[in-house]
């Protein structure tokens, strides 16, 4: 009962500066950590020209399904896709996910609304990718630990009635590239582009005039943050309802000093491949720095999921893997280059479009409380329509992930109530006034 309770404990974070193992349709399997991937997920050499455009689809079983009494899965039937999308480089990229169907009926009103879901930190191995974790909702083998503890809320929302689309980002399950992890554009792009393809997936109910709304937690706070940003220039085209943003990482800066030495330190070698991969001023700066015991733990957890990460690298200070001794936050700190980069990523320089609700736990020292409230406060003054919600909890432990992770948890059913009223067409009435008065 411990490693299940310490694996989802740990997941919800932030990737990768490693080859890939890649491959294209057709041919030889890839493997991950002991698990062979679908050929599902190797894209073509060729990719449609629309972004959102579908590539493929088939029938996904989930993992978690009951028959229903007229005959129907509970909670719905789904379906694994690959759309295309484009990269914070400008380039076309294959993105896979899935779109689930609800059995239930919705009772709000309008069409059947659509929730596009950006999961929380499950890794960086392709095996780690959310459709594959609503498929299995537990991979334990020997080799990797993967838990698909965003299932609960993706249940959750499909009770409501709403069609639940799930990103599973660039470079994770897909074989052609390692998962670029937090990194702004390709996860805000990946979010929006997920909802753009579930309109055409064969047999979905919900239509053009269909609400939307995101929801995400961590990374998929991150990623529902960046796409409310960019949902203007971007995809214009699907108006968004509402947006559940909890525990964004929204200043890369501080959640990396967060995550450095706690449960989750593999999150930064994360970071550091998925930065290393998109950004050359970073690859460079990775290689001047980085000794050979951060190499290999740059490669090593470049197929990792969130269990390998913590039994593998927790409490690891990456002072360890730096040819100077220096933390990896030190050496971004004292680079321009570096910091300029990341500065690139800092989500709160634009206005969300729609109503959001941001959520933080005052007690968060992996995704500190500090920069996320900044980031309510941010939008207050660019004339957001913003519910700001600090989780007030004790603290739970030092870098335990645990008072990143209770939040998660406690706040769910608040989330998902605030975001179907959203869904239903009430207003959200922002309280941007009284965050002088919030913690």
């Amino acid at each position: 009962m411990r490693v299940p309770a310490i694996v989802v404990a740990a997941a919800a974070c932030m990737g990768t500066y490693a080859v890939p193992a890649s491959a294209t349709q057709g041919s030889a399997p890839v493997v991950s950590r002991g698990v062979t991937i679908p050929a599902f997920y190797n894209p073509p050499a060729e990719l449609p020209t629309a972004n959102g455009g579908l590539i493929r689809t088939e029938p996904l079983p989930l993992g978690l399904s009951l028959p229903g009494l007229d005959g129907r899965p509970m909670p719905g039937t789904a379906t694994r896709l690959m759309y295309k999308s484009t990269d914070s480089n400008g380039r076309p990229v294959a993105v896979t996910g899935s779109y689930i169907e609800p059995s239930a009926a919705w009772k709000g009103g309008g069409p059947r609304p659509l929730v596009a879901v950006a999961s929380g930190t499950m890794g960086q191995g392709d095996q780690c990718a959310p459709s594959l974790a609503l498929q299995y909702p537990l991979t334990l083998n020997g080799e990797t630990v993967s838990v698909g503890y965003e299932d609960l809320a993706i249940y959750r929302l499909l009770s409501t009635g709403a069609a639940v689309v799930v990103t599973d980002y660039v470079g994770l399950g897909v074989t052609d590239r390692l998962h670029t992890y937090v990194n702004r554009l390709d996860q805000g792009h990946a979010l929006l582009d997920a909802a753009r393809a579930a309109r055409a997936v064969p047999g979905a109910s919900i239509t053009p005039y269909s609400r939307v709304g995101l929801y995400g937690y961590s990374q998929g706070g991150g990623a529902g943050a960046a796409a409310a940003e960019l949902q203007r220039s971007y995809a214009p085209e699907v108006d968004l309802a509402g947006t559940y943003v909890g525990a964004p990482p929204a200043d890369l800066t501080s959640v990396m000093k967060g995550i450095d030495g706690s449960a989750l330190a593999g999150a930064l070698a994360w970071s550091i491949n998925g930065f290393a991969q998109a950004d050359p001023d970073l690859r460079n700066i990775v290689e001047a720095n980085i000794n050979t015991t951060g190499r290999a733990a740059l490669k090593d957890a470049s197929t990792m999921c969130v269990g390998d990460a913590i039994f593998g690298y927790g409490f690891t200070k990456s002072t360890k893997w730096t040819t100077s001794g220096k933390s990896i936050g030190d050496i971004i700190a004292a680079d321009t280059r570096a910091q300029a980069a990341l500065d690139k990523q800092r989500i709160g320089t634009l206005k969300p479009a729609g109503p959001v609700r941001l959520a933080t736990g005052i007690q968060d020292d992996i995704v500190p409380h500090k920069q996320a409230r900044q980031l309510a406060v941010d939008w207050c003054r660019k004339g957001g329509n913003v519910t700001y919600e600090a989780i007030a909890l004790p603290d739970l432990g030092d870098k335990l992930l645990t008072n990143h992770l209770v939040p998660l948890i406690t706040d769910q059913g608040d989330a998902v109530s605030w975001l179907t009223d959203r869904l239903s067409g009430k207003a959200a009435t922002s309280n941007c006034w009284s965050m002088p008065l919030q913690r």
